[in-house]
């Protein structure tokens, strides 16, 4: 099992409410993941807090037959069923996580260009290739969008998981109307269609993309046919509530 969230590398940030669950993972971590891509393994997952169990693909079906003569909803009862099941995995030596002492130093900085210079005078001073890749990774990827995942990153800190999901919402739709950049199109371009893992995006270095321009992304679109996310409201016993979301 690997997770994910590449957006960078499209043009894109990671959404579906990421900066809510990655902001709160241990330090920085949030921040590298986002902004870098990193794959994680169910070791990671387990240790970050993305994941609650670790359950070896030989043991899924045991698992299943077991879930399948729980006859409750309890959370307590599955976890206890799944508990059963599951494993405590060891981190590889070079997991991402054994440096999380770095990764705290280098991405707790303001900017995205602050993150890139510590993480230099790292590799320089440690001669550490992690830093150097992580280095590579984030050159590599849209300099917009690196900008707009540092500023969604950070808000979500703060803000419960309804204020990400409609911040978050609002952002994709000016990321897809192409309104102040199109490195959406020019990534799926280069990496989905004509896979030459060249995109050429615009612009094209992080300077370039200033304040006023992130700005922008986390502002209302004036278009009626582009509202915002409304959250459902849930009915329950006859009474009205509010989305727990």
């Amino acid at each position: 099992m690997v997770f994910a969230m590449p957006e960078t590398f499209l043009g894109h940030f990671p959404d579906v409410g990421a900066s809510y669950f990655l902001s709160r993972l241990p330090g920085f971590y949030g921040e590298y993941v986002a902004l870098t891509g990193a794959r994680l393994d169910g070791a990671e997952m387990l240790a970050c807090g993305l994941a609650t169990h670790f359950v070896p693909s030989n043991r899924m079906l045991l698992l299943e037959e077991s879930l399948k003569k729980v006859n409750t909803s309890n959370s307590f009862v599955v976890c206890s069923t799944i508990d059963q099941f599951s494993q405590q995995p060891s981190l590889k030596q070079k997991s991402s996580l054994n440096r999380l002492e770095i990764i705290n130093k280098c991405f707790s900085k303001r900017t995205v260009e602050e993150i890139i210079s510590s993480l230099e005078q790292v590799a320089s001073n440690m001669a550490d290739e992690w830093a150097a890749e992580t280095i590579r990774y984030l050159k590599r990827a849209s300099p917009t969008s690196l900008k707009i995942t540092m500023r969604s990153m950070r808000e979500g800190r703060t803000q419960t998981i309804g204020e990400c999901l409609q911040r978050e919402y609002r952002m994709v739709c000016h990321v897809i109307r192409g309104d102040f950049s199109r490195d959406l199109f020019e990534g799926c371009r280069a990496i989905l269609v004509d896979k030459d893992k060249n995109p050429k995006w615009m612009p094209t270095r992080l300077e370039q993309v200033h304040d006023e321009a992130v700005e922008e992304y986390f502002s209302r679109i004036d278009d009626p046919r582009w509202e915002d996310l409304n959250l459902p409201v849930i009915c329950s016993h006859g009474r009205i509530m509010d989305s727990k979301l």
